[in-house]
């Protein structure tokens, strides 16, 4: 690691804690002669556990299509020479890209859906409502859509679908009223804004103890700007294609809506063997040491 780097420092912060590392490797299993693939790369954390585990030879493709945290994790990886090979783009490219880079069958693909360390603790990245920051919410900030614009064009019924389906929020249409008012007098342009008026549209009684009431309402802004569930689709279609016999495909979730898609994909596919009838859950320990592990879910299918 490059001293001063922006990696350095942003590793020096305790921004980047892999989650369920252990259980992942004890399921993905790496090994030296396998070829792998992170379809969430993120800072590289996993990665790193997977290349040193399948060392001297294994090998791992990597996908990220955020331009920040593909830098920081090229800079961490660089000690692994080819063993590690970074592809700028979604996993939900996954077939095309690895048809384009020449790559056959792999020996196993592990995908964590959740949001980088990195993206919530940047402020001007808009993921989080702890700071006033642009309502952005883009993965790839080369993308045109942003939370801003969706909260400023939608329709009050739109607005409503997009928290109900994506964020699971029963008082979907009372927080579509109040923005859609609000927005006729000032355009909604900041977190703050955002996160001030779902906590006045949604009635204390109904506010949850245990997380900010506007979280589900920031969640299904973020799905809709990156398309996450369209992208969840195309993986859990285009990835059992991809794997070797005996390969295993590890997908790590966050919220009910995906989980419930990949467990139901699991089971529908017909060339797969579900491994892990119930989700691998994040010990006590490491939820003390990672609160953000609190809500992973681990599933695990094998390529027959």
């Amino acid at each position: 690691m490059v001293p001063g780097s922006v990696f350095a420092e942003q590793e020096g912060r305790g921004l980047h804690i892999p989650v369920l590392f252990q259980e992942v490797m004890e399921w993905l299993r790496p090994s030296a002669t396998g070829c792998y693939v992170d379809g969430t790369l993120g800072l590289g954390g996993h990665t790193e556990m997977i290349l040193e585990q399948s060392a001297p030879a294994g090998r791992v493709l990597g996908f990220e299509w955020d331009g920040q945290a593909a830098r920081f994790a090229a800079e961490r990886l660089a000690g692994f020479g080819d063993r590690f090979q970074l592809l700028r783009a979604s996993y939900a490219d996954m077939a095309e890209q690895l048809q384009h880079h020449g790559q056959g069958l792999v020996d196993g693909i592990l995908v964590d859906l959740g949001v980088s360390s990195l993206q919530l603790d940047c402020p001007e990245r808009g993921f989080s409502f702890r700071d006033n920051a642009p309502l952005d919410m883009r993965m790839d900030t080369s993308r045109e859509v942003t939370a801003e614009q969706l909260v400023n064009r939608l329709s009050q019924d739109e607005l409503a679908d997009v928290f109900f389906h994506y964020g699971e929020e029963r008082q979907a249409r009372r927080v579509a009223r109040f923005i859609v008012e609000a927005r006729e007098q000032e355009r909604l342009e900041t977190t703050r804004q955002l996160a001030d008026l779902v906590a006045l549209a949604i009635p204390k009684k109904y506010h949850p103890k245990k997380i900010h009431v506007a979280t589900k309402v920031f969640q299904a802004l973020r799905i809709a700007v990156n398309r996450e569930l369209e992208n969840l689709t195309r993986l859990l279609t285009d990835g059992p294609e991809l794997l070797k016999p005996g390969a295993r495909f590890c997908i790590i979730t966050f919220h009910s809506l995906e989980d419930r898609m990949v467990k139901q994909a699991f089971a529908k596919t017909p060339h797969c063997k579900v491994l892990t009838n119930k989700p691998v859950l994040p010990t006590a320990d490491e939820v003390r040491r990672n609160s953000r592990a609190r809500s992973a879910k681990l599933r695990v299918a094998e390529r027959l």
